[in-house]
């Protein structure tokens, strides 16, 4: 089964829950390392993409609200979070601008854009501990299950794994970009946020389009 502008929407609608249900573990996962800011400034940027939601016209397509969501990231939230997700929708946005219905090598074209969007913003590699070390694994698992033949929801269950695996192991690392930078060693033992915020919206892909395939 391929995934409409149905499983579009209601990714983003389990987002901004997701997000709002898990604002205090980011904000503390960022007290830890950085400002402390980024799960308040997450959670302000998916209310107001919320309040948006509705005025997206009936023939909408998924490019479309990754794209109302990459211009409402950008315009709402503060720090680094929001040029960098805000570039990461708008490249998933172009990657599968106009496609009524997501196959799975759009799903694999969608999440590699928005890793590499993210890339391009910050200037990480995976290692640095950041959010890329929660999307290369993401991309590359992917990657993997579409060239296997997996269907776009397995696709999404697999690159969410993968992001969940890849924000745990960035707790032993010594962060190389950000405010977290600035700690040397002392930031290890700590996980990234914006590589925890990655997997929890990775992982809202993932329980949406199971949900959508069920119904």
């Amino acid at each position: 089964m391929n995934l409409s502008v149905t499983w579009a929407e209601a990714w983003i609608r389990q987002c901004v829950d997701v997000i709002a249900d898990h604002r205090v573990e980011l904000i503390t996962l960022d007290r830890d390392i950085g400002d402390g800011d980024h799960g308040e400034n997450m959670d302000r940027g998916f209310q107001a993409v919320l309040g948006k939601l509705d005025t997206l016209p009936a023939e909408s397509v998924p490019g479309d609200v990754l794209k109302l969501v990459a211009t409402t990231l950008i315009s709402t939230v503060g720090g680094a979070a929001g040029p960098l997700y805000g570039t990461a929708f708008l490249k998933a946005a172009v990657a599968v601008a106009g496609k009524p219905d997501l196959d799975g090598a759009a799903v694999v074209a969608l999440l590699t854009a928005a890793r590499d969007g993210i890339v391009l913003r910050g200037k990480a590699e995976s290692g640095d501990k950041t959010m890329v070390d929660a999307w290369t694994p993401a991309v590359d698992a992917a990657a993997a299950a579409e060239r296997a033949g997996a269907t776009p929801v397995a696709i999404l269950v697999e690159a969410a794994d993968a992001a969940e695996a890849g924000a745990v192991a960035t707790e032993p690392l010594v962060a190389r970009k950000g405010r977290a930078s600035y700690l040397g060693e002392r930031a290890i033992g700590h996980r990234d946020p914006g590589a925890q915020s990655s997997a929890l919206l990775l992982r809202a892909a993932a329980e949406t389009a199971e949900r959508v395939a069920d119904e």
